[in-house]
């Protein structure tokens, strides 16, 4: 799928809504990220994430069905060392949300080519060690569930409608794709983590927003 395709998916289903506080976003707000816009393809694992399927053929996302496992992959991820805790996406529209939850969680940010041996390897000179590995696809991130599942650690996925979960502990169903939608499941992500370790109230607001979480595009930056 191309970028500019990608983008066109973030500015869809942008439904009216009421204005309802989630996470301290609007439900509007929330939807117009394009977070639960999927693809056309529909896999059996993830259909039981799937609301409904739209005239053009995408899949819809249960966005209740995200929240909930946000809230759950926060709550699971507080179990952890965050500083054994390893964040990795191939995507480049991952690249700045994973940074910046790594910079508020204190996670471990791995970005770009997944050099093998990277879990696996000792004597690889950037091997770590991680309890958990959080990723955005299981296809793209392939390498890095293959060396986790091999060592018995715990991987917690996004995944879009077209993803197979084989060999993915918790999945977050999401629009995996999108800048502005991977920016939305960082920062609720990393918020959720906040709150339940205790660094966070629920009325507080975060050191940063959605749109600081996403990744710019080059237009953008110079």
């Amino acid at each position: 799928m191309s970028e500019e395709t990608e983008e066109k998916k973030e500015e869809t289903e942008t439904e009216s809504t009421e204005a309802q506080p989630t996470f301290q976003i609007t439900e509007k707000a929330l939807l117009s990220t394009g977070i639960r816009v999927g693809t056309q393809v529909k896999t059996k694992s993830m259909a039981q994430f799937i609301q409904k399927t739209r005239s053009d053929g995408l899949h819809v996302i249960d966005v209740g069905k995200t929240l909930s496992r946000i809230e759950t992959a926060g709550s699971f991820l507080t179990r952890f060392e965050m500083s054994r805790v390893v964040v990795y996406s191939a995507r480049e529209y991952a690249r700045t949300p994973v940074e910046k939850f790594c910079e508020l969680t204190g996670a471990i940010p791995l970005t770009g080519r997944f050099m093998p041996g990277t879990f696996t390897n000792p004597l690889y000179s950037h091997h770590i060690d991680p309890e958990v590995v959080v990723i955005t696809d299981p296809a793209m991130d392939h390498q890095a569930v293959k060396e986790a599942s091999k060592i018995g650690i715990p991987v917690v996925s996004l995944c879009d409608t077209d993803n197979v979960t084989s060999n993915i502990d918790m999945v977050i169903p999401a629009n995996n794709r999108g800048r502005k939608a991977l920016a939305a499941v960082f920062w609720l992500l990393a918020r959720s983590i906040l709150i339940h370790s205790g660094l966070l109230t629920a009325d507080q607001p975060m050191k940063y927003s959605i749109e600081d979480f996403e990744t710019k595009l080059i237009e953008e930056t110079v």
